[in-house]
């Protein structure tokens, strides 16, 4: 792999391959080109060419990529080669949402504990889970080796949790919180704002029409 600073835009697109990789490898596809991946996930091909160049060269000029191939490079390049124990904090709508969604382990997380801090969902079995109390989060997480945390919890909540995380062990934190996490250097972070999004939605919305 190069030595490079890569564009997060990169990466990002390297996981909507890899996801599309797996659709047409489930069709029985064994080779493809930029052009038809590019069209697969709403790119152009020089992007496909550019963002895979970053980590080396793949396929065959003029024939184009194995799909079983490229798909295992990307895996690699994703470190989706290996298993990442993950928690959830906070067992509401949205945490309960994400427990349930089987798309995570297909791709290799894999939910190893719920935690709230309401005594009424403690003990509630949810996906073959059991919702703990706050109190055993350190414990469970390097029990399990955990290395992500995801944080489901109210904003005035997140911060508390986000530094219990890091305390525990944790090395990277999906927050879903609508609000701004301080954390060491060392912790990766990935804020996920609802409403930023839907926000961004509405605005190229807007700009489509004329005032």
């Amino acid at each position: 792999m190069k030595t490079l600073k890569i564009p997060e835009a990169t990466i990002i697109r390297l996981s909507m391959y890899s996801r599309y990789l797996s659709q047409v490898e489930e069709r029985g596809v064994e080779m493809i080109s930029s052009g038809e991946i590019a069209e697969g996930v709403g790119v152009s091909p020089a992007h496909v060419r550019k963002d895979l160049a970053y980590f080396g060269e793949f396929g065959t000029r003029g024939v184009g990529y194995n799909v079983g191939e490229l798909q295992s490079h990307i895996l690699n390049i994703l470190r989706l080669n290996r298993e990442w124990r993950v928690v959830i904090v906070g067992i509401g709508y949205l945490g309960s949402a994400l427990t349930m969604y089987r798309g995570f382990r297909e791709r290799g997380f894999d939910i190893v504990g719920i935690f709230d801090a309401d005594a009424a969902k403690v003990g509630r079995e949810l996906s073959g889970l059991t919702v703990r109390p706050l109190e055993e989060l350190e414990s469970i997480i390097r029990e399990k080796q955990v290395g992500i945390g995801i944080i489901t919890v109210p904003a005035t909540e997140a911060q508390q949790v986000a530094d219990k995380l890091v305390a525990a062990g944790v090395s990277a934190i999906l927050n879903f919180a609508p609000c701004v996490l301080t954390l060491p250097p060392h912790v990766e972070l990935r804020n996920v704002d609802l409403s930023v999004n839907l926000e961004v939605l509405t605005f190229n919305l807007g700009s489509r029409r004329k005032f």
